[in-house]
This record gives C-alpha cells, sequence and structure tokens, in this order.
C-alpha cells in the first residue's frame, strides 16, 4: 500500500531561525512524517539564503508557478491525499486548481494568524485608537475578512493558532466549529538547565524586521529604553530578528546601550542568555513565537495585552502585561532586578508552555481531527453548504482570473519571441 501523500503549498520557503511562521510550519511537516506520510513541498517563492533543508525530513521540494497550467498537470499527476495551503491567499490562487485537478484531496487551510484581525487593529493603530482589542464590527468586516472567511468555508478543515481568534471567527464571523481546528504551536519541554539569574544579563527583544507588528514594536522600545536606561545604567538591549532594514540599523546605538544586531544563527541561545525579553506589541494576532521561545528558555517576558493574546489562558502571565509605558518601564526594571519575581515567573512559564502547547498532547489532538475528517469528508462537504456556494461562484471568478492572467503572459511571451525573430 503506498503512503499517503501531503501537498504543502507555501507562501515562502520555510525559514523556522526567521519566523514563528517558518518554525510552525515545519512542526506540521513533521507531524505528517512521523504518521508515515510522505510530504512534498511546493512554493512559488524565490528560495532564500535562510530557508531550511526540507531534505532532512525526506520531504520533496517542487518549484510551481502562480497561474500556469503547468500546476494543475503536475498535481493531477501526483494526485495527493491532502494538500494544505500556508495563508488563504495561497488557497485563493491554487484552491480551485486542486479541487478540479484531484477532488477527492483533503483541503486544509493553515492561516498562521487572522489576517484580517492584524491588517483591522493595525487600521485603528494608524487612526490614534488607543484600544485595538476591542474593535466595532464595522472594523471587523472588512474586504480582507470577507476573502479570509471564504476561504474557510471553502476549505474541509482550517487550522487556527489561537483560541482567541477561534473565538473570534465562531462568534463575531459566525462560522460553523466543525470547519475549525485549534493547533498552537507544537513545543518541546522547558529548558530547565538554561543559565541562573546572576548568569544573565541585558534585555532581548526578537523578531522577522519584515513583520509589520515588530517593526512597530522595534519603534515603541526606542521610546521606552531611555527611561528604563536611565534607571539600570548597566543594562543593554539586544535587538535581533532577520532582514534589518536600512531605517532599523539606523537606530544602532551602542552607547545608549541600544544594539541592533540583526540575524541571530542561535536564537535559543541569545534568549537563554538574556534576563528579559521585551515585547511591547501595540497590534498584531496569532500567537507570539518570541514569548514561547522565552518561556522555552526561561526567561521572563514583559508585553501588552495583544501579545499575551491566546497564550495562558487562565495561567499568569510569566513576567508582567502592561499596556502604557510607565508601566512597561516599571515592570521591565522590576523583573531585571528583583531575582524572586524573576523566578516565579520563570516557573509560571514553564508551567505555561506544558500545560499550553504540550507538542506530545496537541499533536495527537490535532492529528486525530484531522484523521477524523478525512474518514468523514464527504458527509462534511455536503453539510458544509456555505462553502459548495462559494466555491461554485468564487472559484469560478478566480478561475477566469487565473486564466486570463496565464493567456495574457502567454500572449506577452510570444510577442517578445515575434520581436526577436524580426530582428534576426
Amino acid at each position: 500500500m503506498n503512503e499517503p501523500l501531503l501537498i504543502v503549498i507555501g507562501y515562502v520557503w520555510p525559514e523556522p531561525n526567521s519566523s514563528a511562521a517558518g518554525s510552525r510550519m515545519l512542526s506540521l511537516i513533521r507531524m505528517y512524517r512521523q504518521q508515515g506520510w510522505q510530504v512534498i513541498f511546493a512554493s512559488a517563492a524565490e528560495k532564500s539564503p535562510h530557508r531550511v533543508d526540507l531534505s532532512r525530513w525526506q520531504v520533496t521540494e517542487h518549484s510551481i508557478e502562480l497561474n500556469d497550467q503547468s500546476f494543475d498537470d503536475w498535481v493531477a499527476q501526483v494526485q495527493p491525499t491532502a494538500v494544505l495551503f500556508d495563508r488563504f491567499m495561497l488557497e485563493e490562487q491554487f484552491g480551485w486548481r486542486v479541487e478540479q485537478a484531484c477532488p477527492q484531496a483533503m483541503r486544509i487551510l493553515d492561516m498562521e494568524d487572522l489576517h484580517a484581525l492584524r491588517d483591522a487593529r493595525q487600521t485603528a493603530f494608524k487612526a490614534g485608537q488607543g484600544d485595538v482589542l476591542t474593535l466595532a464590527p464595522h472594523q471587523l468586516n472588512t474586504e480582507l475578512a470577507k476573502r479570509e472567511v471564504a476561504a474557510i468555508y471553502r476549505c474541509d478543515l482550517t487550522l487556527v493558532i489561537s483560541e482567541a481568534e477561534q473565538q473570534l471567527l465562531m462568534q463575531h464571523y459566525q462560522l460553523p466549529a466543525e470547519l475549525l481546528c485549534y493547533c498552537p504551536f507544537f513545543a518541546e519541554a522547558p529548558n530547565r538547565s538554561s543559565p541562573a539569574f546572576s548568569d544573565r544579563q541585558h534585555f532581548i527583544a526578537i523578531g522577522n524586521f519584515r513583520h509589520a507588528p515588530n517593526w512597530q514594536s522595534v519603534l515603541w522600545l526606542r521610546t521606552l529604553w531611555p527611561a528604563i536606561r536611565a534607571r539600570l545604567p548597566g543594562a543593554e538591549l539586544h535587538i535581533y530578528g532577520a532582514y534589518p532594514p536600512p531605517k532599523a540599523t539606523a537606530l544602532h546605538q551602542p552607547k545608549a546601550g541600544f544594539y541592533i544586531k540583526g540575524w541571530a544563527e542561535d536564537a535559543a541561545l541569545v534568549m537563554q542568555q538574556a534576563r528579559v525579553c521585551l515585547a511591547p506589541l501595540a497590534f498584531g494576532a496569532g500567537l507570539k513565537g518570541k514569548l514561547l521561545d522565552a518561556m522555552q528558555q526561561g526567561t521572563p517576558s514583559v508585553t501588552t495585552a495583544i501579545g499575551a493574546e491566546g497564550m495562558h489562558g487562565d495561567l499568569p502571565w510569566p513576567g508582567s502585561i502592561a499596556n502604557d509605558e510607565a508601566a512597561l518601564v516599571d515592570a521591565a526594571v522590576a523583573l531585571y532586578q528583583n531575582e524572586d519575581l524573576w523566578l516565579q515567573a520563570q516557573q509560571q512559564g514553564f508551567v505555561c508552555l506544558t500545560q499550553r502547547f504540550n507538542a506530545g498532547t496537541e499533536q495527537a489532538r490535532v492529528w486525530a481531527e484531522l484523521e477524523q475528517r478525512r474518514e468523514q469528508l464527504t458527509k462534511c462537504r455536503e453539510r458544509n453548504f456555505t462553502g459548495q456556494m462559494l466555491r461554485h461562484h468564487a472559484h469560478r471568478s478566480t478561475k477566469f482570473m487565473g486564466q486570463w492572467i496565464e493567456a495574457k503572459t502567454r500572449l506577452q511571451q510570444l510577442s517578445s519571441e515575434n520581436t526577436l525573430e524580426s530582428n534576426d
């Protein structure tokens, strides 16, 4: 009997050392491999220098083209058991092609985070709204939300990373619970042998600079840092992250103890060497990989309600949650100076990690839900009439748009070839 096959259609090639999204994608791939599935990772993105070597997990890589018949021919030939779309934009682009070429394949959407929520909060922040956690219905019912929710309906199951976002999808957007599967980060046991309080120094902030919430966090840290430094003259803030732009490196001020470090070869190492992790996030969505890494390495953190959202449930936060500048500064200084407070926060992080993100427990639950949906695929599709309706209409329009772009591209290529022949 042949092994079942999963095709992952990736937005980018996985970079687990650059972003939480890369780590999450790798964990999903490893889950399927551990269950004996073959996996092919396909993407139209350029292969970056920081991408992971997927061959280490016996995963095949396949480059694909946007708006091109070659994808249809390829996916029809390999006939996957399931297809996982990395973010809703990939479902829009390739969903109709997958359904047309291999209608029996289970279609799974991994949201990464709720893009519409992140975008709505960023818009509210730019408009000067103080509390971006509480948004009015008209702020949530955006064009982006309509596209994202439609993609969820068109798929057989959607992996939702945050309980808070699953609740929003069900309560505000009225999505059926059976279309959603809560799938958080899968974390290994905490590193209880990480350096002690006295062996650590300085603050750390980490996050991909291309991610808008992370960049805004750096700008906020630049504002907060002078007040922290005034009370802790010997402390430094080390800011790590992939792809720092010139506007970020321009903030590097060693004399002020403000260091833009850029790419971290070993994120776990730099995290466990720091005494406190700072993550003042003004907007965002999903779960924050940096804060999970901090728990993993026994590093207490100071963040906002946005940063902590969906992370700790009813458990105490492993550090402090504050939303205004004075409270953020006070919390950072207190954690840095008070060893008893620091040790308590560290233990709370270990408890949170173990109870809410345990790889063995959470992965087993998610896998059971995925397999149950695959076994009941026909019945679930019959119940999802809204999804049928959206596929009928939206896929037709997307299909015709894709075919129009494909035809236009070929026409341009032919025109270029004719021009070259004429010049010859």
